[in-house]
Parts: structure tokens; sequence; C-alpha cells
């Protein structure tokens, strides 16, 4: 993503729930800056609520002694030619995608933001991708910077209106870009009807693992005698979620499914089903399929899936102790969970 952002030519569109005010996300920022000052046009969107939160809190590995500026808006805007815009959050909903475009030809999709954690602390995931695909990945941000902007609906049915789609070439694999947003839950439809369709294999690594629904379809699958395996950490960034975890891991192990958990935390939000993969910003929670803004990529080419078998869940199976207990529960731990199921 650096060297990609430091060779652009034209143009570098940058959308990220959380740009921190760490010193991590302050070098990015430095980068961007310059490039803006060289001429390359640089458009960065942040979601309200994402970089408010994210910037209240410090990364356990922080240097001591850095200074974060206050605002990270008026951070990126002050001495470039940066343009920013900062969305509006209804209800409380987010803009949870995570997308940075590299002159119309490179995009990078993902659970990471740009900060500390991410980079060096966490365990996570970004995919680059080139060809058509990344036409689609760029008309969805052009979409939410014309919602943005002072236009707003006027700006997002402008953008609507604009279609720039190049065609497929031979050798190229095929990519679905699935998405979340009002009234359209195409993530979590897609893998619903994946479970219900799964006969050998699933694969899923995620931190957040609340809902109800798809968790009763993968009990389902294994009792048909699908091999499912779930990575997701012990301890995550939200203490709620992380008791909500243990009900769903022991639940899991009860019914047969294949538990591991990620030493230290893993933000990667990832799953295989007999051959299909898709991955990107979206968690297995009520926001992220069936509020929040997500985008999520997928395939079913051989030599994709294969990466992700290869590279991401055969090391991390070995890598993560499998249950073979029950994790001890508290009566408080279920309270939560009924309250998670309205509130993550």
């Amino acid at each position: 993503l650096i060297d990609r952002v430091g060779a652009a030519r034209e143009s570098v569109k940058m959308q990220a729930y959380i740009f921190d005010n760490d010193d991590y996300a302050i070098r990015i920022g430095e980068r961007l800056k310059q490039r803006s000052n060289e001429g390359v046009e640089v458009k960065i969107l942040l979601d309200g609520i994402g970089t408010i939160s994210g910037t209240m809190s410090e990364a356990e590995s922080l240097p001591a002694g850095h200074m974060p500026p206050p605002s990270v808006r008026y951070y990126l805007e002050s001495d470039s030619r940066i343009k920013v815009r900062q969305k509006a959050n209804p209800w409380f909903t987010g803009d949870h995608v995570k997308a940075t475009l590299i002159d119309r030809q490179f995009a990078f999709v993902g659970g990471m933001n740009i900060g500390r954690e991410y980079r060096y602390d966490w365990h996570d995931l970004m995919m680059e991708l080139q060809g058509p695909v990344v036409d689609l990945i760029d008309r969805e941000f052009q979409l939410a910077w014309g919602h943005a902007g002072l236009l707003g609906d006027i700006g997002y049915v402008i953008a609507k209106a604009s279609k720039r789609h190049r065609r497929s070439t031979p050798g190229e694999y095929p990519m679905r870009v699935l998405l979340t947003e009002p009234g359209n839950y195409e993530i979590y439809q897609a893998q619903l009807h994946a479970i219900r369709r799964a006969q050998r294999y699933i694969y899923i690594q995620n931190a957040y693992f609340t809902d109800d629904s798809l968790l009763r379809e993968l009990v389902l699958a294994r009792r048909r005698g699908v091999d499912v395996r779930i990575v997701i950490p012990l301890e995550t960034d939200h203490g709620p979620v992380t008791r909500s975890n243990v009900l769903a891991a022991n639940l899991m192990l009860k019914h047969g499914i294949r538990v591991y958990l990620y030493p230290g935390f893993s933000h990667v939000k990832a799953a295989v089903y007999d051959g299909w993969v898709i991955a990107g910003s979206a968690n297995f929670d009520r926001w992220s399929l069936r509020l929040n803004r997500e985008l999520n990529v997928a395939s079913s080419a051989p030599e994709v899936t294969a990466q992700f078998v290869e590279r991401l869940f055969e090391p991390d199976f070995r890598l993560s102790p499998e249950l073979l207990e029950p994790i001890p529960e508290r009566w408080v731990d279920h309270l939560v969970e009924i309250i998670g199921d309205y509130v993550y």
C-alpha cells in the first residue's frame, strides 16, 4: 500500500472507518500530504463515529512521548491539497468500509484501518486487486464520497449516474463485490446460502461472532457432516463481544464444530465455503450484516481459494490452540449476549 501510494501518478482515494492519530497513522498522513503537494489528487473519506472512537484510544505499543494532533481532519488538510470528507452517522450506523484506490488501477480492501494496531499489533488482512473489479470499488467510493459532500443525496444521485466499467480479459479471476447498506444485505445473504449449500468444509476467521442466525446454520452444517472450523480470538478489543464469543465458542464446541483460539487479537474477516472465498470489512455481527455500510470481495477461482487456505487458514489452524473443553461461563455473559443481539 505504501509503495503504491508512493508510485501513484494521478490519484489516491482512501476510505477508512478509522484514521488514527498515532505515530504510524501520522507517517501515512505525511506521505499522503507529500503526494498531494506533488500534484497527485488525494481524497480521504472518514467515518465520523469510527474516527472519533479510534483517536480516543491508544495502542499499547504506542511510543512514549508521541503527541497526537487533536483533529485528524484538520491535520490532513493543513499544509496540503488533500480533500477530506467525513460521513455522518444517522441512527449511529457507520461506514465500516476500508478501501484505498490508486490511479483507478489498484485497490486495497479488507479489515485494516489506518493505525498502529492494524499495522503492528494485530493479525489482519488486506487484498490488493487489479482489473475490472477496481471499477466497481471505485464506483462505491464515488457514491460514498458524493453522499458525504455538501450536496448530500444529490451528489449520491450524480455519482450513481456515472458508470465506468472495463471488460475482463483472458487470465483474470472472476471476482464479485458484495455490500451491506440500507436495504441491501448481500454479504449476509451470500454467506447464509454458502453455509446451507456447503457439503465438504467451512473455514471462518472473524473476531466478532454474535449473529445467531449464521451460528445456527453452522451447527446445521456440522450435523450434515460438513467439516466446520472457526478461528476466533479469545480476547477482543470490546469486552462484551469477548464474552459473547465465549458463549458462541462453547455452543460450537458442543455441536462438534472445531474452534481454534487465536493467540492474540485477530481482526481478520475471511471465510471459505467449499472453494468459494469471501473477505473484506464485514464482521459476523448485526451491525456488519444488516446496518453498517460494508464491502467484501468474493471469488470461486481455485487459485484465489488456494491462497486463502494455504497462506491464512492452514497456518492459523497450526498456530491457534484448538478448544477441547468448554470455557467457564458467567451468568452475566448470557445477559450480555441478549443485549448484544441488538447492540453488536
